[in-house]
């Protein structure tokens, strides 16, 4: 059984709003967006709920699950995959989520290099001999600039009708809050962590004694070494693929992999850029050709003929060399000749772009540009089939 639904079927005499996983996932988002770390692995990913909430954070550039349970995150696995908007508005952001099959006993370099590390209702399910290795492959070995562990307390089972003798089946042991500190306490020491303690799922009225349901124990890494230490371990791990060994990678299986559109692959950049640059041209034709309709309206009943002011000046030795260097909008024939400075002055190409050099690059060979390449030119007849459809 699942065990966020054994869970709520075990606390559903005392109500927790919102439901108590939805409490610890949203305990982990607000550290997200504390501390902004780039990279997160979620130790015990299960049916991938938390890696889904934190794609979502803008921060996050690469993120991790591993579970023992391969089956569980294929079942669920492609809530993680990109959205046909994801292509539509690309995220200024990169961001690559990866699943791991594997045991949270076993190192491998695929798991280095993380800023955050995240270990929701996991440590309970770990035999002995798993418990034991714990520390040293998640705070030795992996070594992140944070860890956080949740647990159940142990103190908070007699408030839970059913609970016999654990909340979950697969539960190894539930620690009370000495126990759990204690464990963690030794850790941080062991490894140079600091730890604060705290959780969530606040007993009823009258029974605060017993603490929260879930325990929560944030570990802080003293030293700015995660980057050191990330660099100095894959450093030795190619030294002994140089030396002519094979390394054994012991999440032998790779479940998913996505990587997602951005804008600072150029691909989607271009894509971005040449979609905003036809709209903003749609945008300044519709507002000039209503202005110049207004105008003839103004100053004559007869017919509507749209002419710029270039195609009355006797003074020009080329009427479209004249529209050219125009730069405000102007009209030439069947064409609206829109100044690339005018489009480029617009926040949205100007932020996507970010140098007028850039955006002639991105749309030179995507739309009609002018002679000299100072302007678009945009047919005025599409605007009328546009109207007539």
């Amino acid at each position: 059984m699942d065990k966020n639904v054994q869970e709520e079927r075990f606390t559903e005499m005392i109500k927790f709003t919102p439901p108590l996983y939805k409490q610890r996932y949203q305990f982990i988002k607000d550290l997200v967006w504390k501390y902004k770390p780039k990279k997160v692995a979620d130790l015990g990913c299960a049916d991938c709920t938390l890696l889904w909430m934190l794609k979502f954070c803008s921060c996050i550039e690469v993120l991790a699950g591993l579970d023992i349970c391969e089956n569980v995150m294929k079942e669920k696995m492609h809530r993680l995959s990109p959205l046909p908007g994801d292509y539509l508005q690309p995220a200024e952001r990169s961001l690559t989520v990866t699943l791991h099959h594997g045991s949270v006993a076993h190192k491998d370099p695929c798991m280095l290099g993380f800023d955050l590390i995240t270990c929701i209702e996991l440590i309970e399910h770990l035999e002995e001999p798993e418990l034991e290795k714990f520390p040293e492959v998640v705070f030795g070995f992996m070594a992140p600039a944070m860890v956080v562990i949740s647990t159940p307390n142990s103190e908070f089972n007699p408030l839970l009708p059913g609970v016999t003798p654990f909340r979950h089946p697969d539960h190894k042991f539930e620690w009370n809050r000495a126990e759990f500190q204690s464990w963690a306490l030794n850790i941080a020491r062991s490894y140079d962590y600091s730890v604060e303690f705290t959780g969530v799922g606040p007993p009823p009225t009258g029974m605060e004694e017993v603490g929260f349901c879930t325990q929560i124990g944030v570990f802080i890494r003293k030293y700015s070494q995660t980057k050191s230490l990330f660099n100095k371990k894959l450093l030795r791990y190619k030294s002994v693929i140089m030396m002519g060994f094979f390394y054994v990678f012991l999440y032998v299986v790779k479940v998913f992999k996505a990587v997602y559109p951005s804008l600072k692959d150029e691909k989607y950049l271009q894509i971005a850029v040449v979609s905003e640059v036809v709209f903003t041209a749609q945008v300044i034709k519709r507002n000039l050709l209503d202005h110049l309709h207004s105008e003839h309206e103004e100053y004559s009943d007869g017919p509507v003929e749209i002419k710029s002011k270039s195609q009355h000046s006797e003074n020009c030795v080329s009427e479209e060399l004249a529209v050219e260097k125009c730069m405000e909008p102007s009209v030439s024939g069947n064409v609206v000749y829109i100044p690339l400075t005018k489009i480029f002055s617009f926040p949205k190409v100007n932020q996507l772009c970010g140098t007028f050099e850039k955006l002639y690059k991105l749309i030179a060979d995507k739309v009609t540009l002018s002679s000299d390449g100072s302007a678009m030119v945009v047919d005025i007849e599409q605007e009328y089939e546009e109207e007539e459809n």
